[in-house]
């Protein structure tokens, strides 16, 4: 299952936001730094409108979305890099995730403590980002001395490996992450064997107060993450109340949404977080459909329909015939398999097919 790690400096609000995000309580709140120390582990569901649409052509009543794997990674201070506070823990577990969920706080509050001072959200992430860069060219220098006699003899692809790590440190020494750099794709699959904690991809989360959340948009802090987001790391920011979502998680989905309205704010920040992290992790969802249950399947682009079928069951793949393909929204138009067909919408697809993002497929197999 696809990883997202939260990360950040420590009482920015990262459990809290874990806790939202599964719907409990599991994840330690208390207000002093390092309470979370192993990281707290929980699989949360994508939220996907688009199975109940399928569901009603179908007529069946079991929706099973896709998931990710949320990890709630213990909180990072200057000097990590160095093994500073629980640095050598932090770099270990967030090695270990697909993405990463960059917590922001974007509130002040005295009884809060925060350890660099004052609230200024663009330091914070400063801090974070300097920490992993200096974790990457210590990386780099390690890969670097590994295939060090390789690359003296002459190794072709140790030389065009080392050439790309040279790129890349002196585009790190700048201060930039690895995934703003400008490699091409077979450069990329060079580093294979140096996987660097700034390549991986990134959204930041601006955690405000519940008093500020219909008025995000006017928030300065809120403002300079979006600003800084874009400017330096590429990416998007989704702005969040962390506590609020946490405190929601007790109440059915109807009684928050309600609450919600009542504060002026449509959707909740965590159901944009886990949908806009999960688009994060480039990956395409297909749909299956039978007599019980429609169901979503996650796989990486590109991704054939032969191994597209391996996904649901090995024997599935092992004994590939055919997919029948139809695209959802043909399908929900149709308003039934059969006028589908009729329609002319479904296809028969080989075993090289890219499956495409919305597929529903049928996999013919014989084993």
């Amino acid at each position: 299952m696809l990883k997202a790690g939260i990360v950040g400096l420590p009482n920015v609000g990262k459990s809290t936001l874990f806790n939202a995000l599964i719907r409990a309580h599991k994840a330690p709140t208390e207000n002093y730094p390092f309470c979370t120390i192993e990281p707290n582990v929980g699989v949360v569901t994508v939220p996907e409108p688009r199975l109940e649409q399928i569901a009603r052509v179908a007529r069946v009543s079991r929706l099973v979305p896709a998931a990710i794997e949320f990890v709630d990674i213990a909180g990072l201070v200057k000097g990590a890099s160095r093994g500073e506070g629980l640095g050598n823990k932090f770099l270990s577990h967030i090695r270990e995730v697909d993405a990463i969920v960059h917590v922001v706080r974007c509130f002040d509050d005295p009884d809060v403590v925060h350890l660099p001072g004052a609230i200024d959200p663009v330091r914070d992430i400063e801090i974070v980002t300097t920490e992993l860069i200096l974790a990457d060219l210590e990386a780099i220098r390690r890969r670097r001395e590994k295939i060090g006699k390789e690359i003296r003899s002459g190794d072709k692809h140790a030389v065009a490996e080392a050439h790309v790590l040279d790129k890349l440190e002196a585009h790190l020494s700048g201060g930039k992450p690895a995934n703003t750099a400008a490699l091409a794709k077979e450069e990329r699959l060079l580093l294979v064997n140096c996987p660097l904690l700034t390549d991986k991809p990134i959204i930041f989360a601006a955690n405000v107060k519940e008093s500020d959340l219909a008025t995000a948009d006017s928030n300065g802090f809120v403002n300079a993450v979006r600003a800084y987001a874009r400017a330096h790391h590429a990416c998007e920011t989704v702005v969040v109340c962390a506590k609020l979502e946490s405190d929601l998680a007790d109440l059915s989905p109807e009684e928050a949404a309600q609450y919600l309205a009542e504060l002026g704010v449509r959707e909740s920040g965590v159901a944009a977080l886990i949908r806009r992290t999960y688009e994060l992790l480039g990956v395409r969802t297909f749909f299956t459909f039978n007599e019980t249950e429609v169901r979503a399947w996650t796989v990486p682009a590109g991704t054939t329909a032969v191994k597209a079928a391996g996904r649901i069951h090995s024997d599935f793949e092992r004994g590939f015939i055919k997919a029948e393909r139809i695209h959802w929204k043909d399908l929900v138009e149709a308003g039934s398999v059969a006028q589908a067909r009729a329609a002319g919408h479904y296809s028969h697809e080989g075993r090289d097919y890219e499956v495409r993002d919305g597929d529903v497929l049928l996999f013919k197999f014989n084993v």
